[in-house]
């Protein structure tokens, strides 16, 4: 499983970076969380709005305001 948190490094990006850290634990799962700041990487997964989460090559998330701890394990069981 691919996660990643894309975000020029701010305080929201780093809490959903977390957030999903956690949940990632929470699940079990053996998978690592990745911080993505290269802005033109940023920019070619089509984030308008940061941070942003991509699971599987899928935007799952993006903006303000942060998806819950329960909200994001969702998402991840989504693509399991």
């Amino acid at each position: 499983m691919e996660i990643k948190v894309l975000g020029p490094g701010c305080a929201n990006c780093a809490k959903l970076h977390d957030l999903t850290t956690a949940a990632v634990s929470g699940l079990g799962l053996d998978a690592a969380v990745h911080k993505v700041t290269d802005i033109m990487e940023i920019t070619r997964a089509g984030i308008l709005s940061t941070p942003g989460l991509v699971i599987n090559g899928k935007m799952k998330h993006t903006g303000k305001p942060l998806p819950s701890l329960e909200k994001l394990m969702e998402l991840i069981r989504e693509e399991m």
